[in-house]
Parts: structure tokens; C-alpha cells; sequence
């Protein structure tokens, strides 16, 4: 089975967009966030909320489409090392060498942590607590932050590496042509079930963490939507019917869209019985739609090979590691200065997109012992590319 172009392609998109929605946290009021600038605006919930919904299920989902192509290209032996080497090692080394400008920015900013980097390092790395507050993740000691997306990702690989066995079983196999066989709205409504039941059992008994033990709402999700990914990798019918009704899936999900925030504006002023399990089944239906339409204009636009989308699968990865950092240390730098609302994000998006262009091309992908440390291929520069987790 080849690689899908449209999936590497929807995968450095989803991750640019990445870099947006966490630059845009920096500026949507009422939302908390390492640093908030002065210049912070509501008007931006509304767009931030559009893209909250789904971003991280459809990243997911590419995972799990990505992690099927790797499944089917080693033993499964080699292919549980690969992903323990190629997810283990970035996130230490983030943890250890990238990561720690957050925490530092944002517990300096609070008042709380003592300037002084190298001192605060050699706090940081004892695991000892922090003053309450200091930081997100003070009570550990350390943080993962934006990284958490890798511990994830790697219990739902090995996961799946472990149910493998079942998933070609007889039964599996006449579940997936049941799946395989949807056409038209129940393609569009289907898959939205899953995740609608997950969010209404566990949504207000296990609310988002991110710590990887307590997360049972967000790993119900996130699972279902990685085997989406797994299944979809292979079925050239599912991806020709969603190419089909992508102009129908982007306006149905523009239409829950605004359902679902006039079902929100209206319980904020009338609280009504079930309200929530309405709002979050709409909700549900919403990401399934946005992540239906996503994929079927990505495999009509990018449903063959073009020479961007080897650079930025090779790219991916290390500006996932690199990104959320620069925009914190950015924001530490630049916030106290006042620059004005239109100089300040756009300063620290220039300075985020050129600091993660400059130390991927000029340093990691040259330095042959950093390129695994963000996930990349130790091979020469000039041999094939790689993609975030190749995932």
C-alpha cells in the first residue's frame, strides 16, 4: 500500500494551523494560557472555538492513518521499536531541553519564579514542586506542555499493535466492509455516534487533563477517531465519498456550527433540562462534519504528489517540538514592550515561523545526533523524507 499524498498534506497543514491556534491563545480573552498579552480580544472565542472542536481529533486521525502505512512495512517486532524510539526520544529530549523556556517565561511573568534561566534549571530538574501556580504542571515539578501529544500518541500505537490481530479477524473484517459500505448522510452522521456516547459518559466525570492517567474522556475520542484513521488509510471508497460530499460535509458543518452556538448562547440565558447532552451530541456531529469536509477537499486537492509536501512532512515534526516554545519566549520578550495589537503577533508569528525554519534547516536536520531527537531519520540529509512520527 503506497502512502495517501493528501495525508501528509493534511498533516502539515493540521500542524500549521497549530502554530496559529497557539499563538491565538496568547490573544483570546477569557481563556487561560502561559502568557496573555495586553492586547487580548473575545471577539476571537468565536474562531478559536471553530477550530478547538476538531483540531486535535482530526491530528489524531491522521495519526492513525499515517501509523497504518507503518504497520504494513515491518514486523511488528520492528515496527513497536520504531515507534518507542522515534516517540520516546523526542519527548524526553523536548522534555528536557526545549520544553523548559515555558514554564521559566510563564512563572516569571506570574511573579512566582525568581529571575534567572540556568538557576531555574537547576531547580526545574530535581522534580521538587513548585510555588502553587507557578507554572503549569508546578505540582510535578516539570511539564510536558504542548508535548503531551506524544505519550498519547504512543499508548494508542502500542495499543493498537496489540489488537492488531483482531482487527483482521473474520468479524473485524465484516465490520470494516459494514463501515467501508456507508454512503451519502450516514457516512456523515455514523461516525459521529461514537464520539457523541463517549462525551456524554465521560465528559463531566474525567474533564481534560492531559496528564495521560486521568484523561478517560479525551483518550474514549481520541482512540476512536485514530482507529477512524487506521481504517481510513486503505479504503479508496471512503475517500472517494467524502471527496464526493465535500461541498455538502463543509456546509453541514458550518450549519452545526451555528446550531451549536445558539444552542450555547441560548443556555446561557435559559438553563434547560438536557441541554448539555444536546449540545454536546450537536458538538459531536460538528467535529465529525469539519473532519469529513477536511478530508474529502483534501483528497480532491491533494490527491497526488507535489514537491511541498516532501519538504513539509519532513518539516512537520521538528516544528511541532520547536514551535509553542519560541511563541512563549517570544511573548516574554515582546508583551512587557506594548508594541501595539497588530505589531506584537505579528512579531512573534514572523520570529516563531523563522526560528522554527532557521534551527530545522541550518541546525537539526544537519546535525546528525539531534535529527532523531526530533523525531527525524538518522540518515543522510539528502535521503528520503520524513513526516511527524512518520505518524
Amino acid at each position: 500500500m503506497n502512502r495517501r499524498p493528501e495525508i501528509d498534506a493534511l498533516r502539515a497543514i493540521a500542524f500549521s494551523l497549530l502554530i496559529l491556534y497557539h499563538l491565538g491563545m496568547l490573544y483570546v480573552a477569557g481563556w487561560e494560557w502561559h502568557l496573555k498579552s495586553t492586547y487580548t480580544s473575545e471577539a476571537l472565542q468565536w474562531p478559536m472555538l471553530f477550530v478547538n472542536r476538531w483540531r486535535m481529533d482530526l491530528i489524531f486521525l491522521i495519526s492513525g492513518a499515517a501509523t497504518a502505512f507503518l504497520m504494513r512495512r515491518a514486523s511488528m517486532g520492528g515496527f513497536v521499536r520504531q515507534r518507542l524510539w522515534r516517540l520516546l526520544l523526542p519527548l524526553a529530549f523536548g522534555m528536557a531541553v526545549v520544553i523548559p523556556i515555558q514554564p521559566y517565561c510563564q512563572g516569571v511573568a506570574n511573579g512566582l519564579v525568581e529571575p534567572g534561566f540556568l538557576r531555574f534549571l537547576g531547580r526545574y530538574f530535581t522534580g521538587y514542586p513548585w510555588p502553587r501556580g507557578s507554572f503549569d504542571g508546578w505540582e510535578w515539578g516539570f511539564t510536558w506542555n504542548h508535548l503531551w501529544y506524544l505519550p498519547y500518541l504512543l499508548v494508542y500505537t502500542l495499543s493498537l499493535a496489540m489488537i492488531e490481530p483482531w482487527l483482521r479477524s473474520p468479524r473485524a473484517l465484516r465490520l470494516r466492509e459494514r463501515i467501508e459500505s456507508l454512503r451519502g448522510w450516514r457516512l456523515l452522521l455514523y461516525p459521529a455516534l461514537p464520539l457523541a456516547v463517549w462525551t456524554i459518559a465521560l465528559q463531566q466525570r474525567f474533564p481534560p487533563t492531559h496528564d495521560l492517567v486521568n484523561d478517560w474522556h479525551n483518550h474514549a475520542v481520541y482512540f476512536t477517531v485514530f482507529l477512524y484513521g487506521w481504517l481510513l488509510a486503505d479504503s479508496d471508497r471512503i475517500w472517494k465519498e467524502l471527496a464526493r460530499l465535500r461541498r455538502v460535509s463543509l456546509a453541514a458543518a458550518l450549519a452545526a456550527f451555528g446550531i451549536l452556538v445558539g444552542l450555547a448562547l441560548w443556555r446561557e440565558r435559559f438553563p434547560w433540562d438536557g441541554s448539555l447532552v444536546v449540545i454536546w451530541s450537536v458538538r459531536c456531529i460538528y467535529i465529525w462534519l469539519a473532519i469529513a469536509a477536511i478530508l474529502g477537499w483534501g483528497h480532491a486537492v491533494f490527491d497526488r504528489p507535489r514537491p511541498w509536501i516532501s519538504w513539509a512532512t519532513q518539516a512537520v515534526y521538528p516544528w511541532y517540538i520547536l514551535h509553542q516554545s519560541l511563541i512563549v519566549l517570544l511573548a516574554y520578550w515582546l508583551v512587557p514592550l506594548r508594541l501595539g495589537a497588530i505589531a506584537e503577533p505579528a512579531l512573534i508569528l514572523a520570529g516563531t515561523v523563522g526560528g522554527c525554519h532557521f534551527l530545522h534547516v541550518a541546525v537539526i536536520r544537519n546535525v546528525r545526533w539531534l535529527r532523531p531527537c526530533f523525531g527525524l531519520k538518522s540518515m543522510p540529509r539528502a535521503a528520503r523524507s520524513e513526516g511527524l512520527v512518520s505518524t
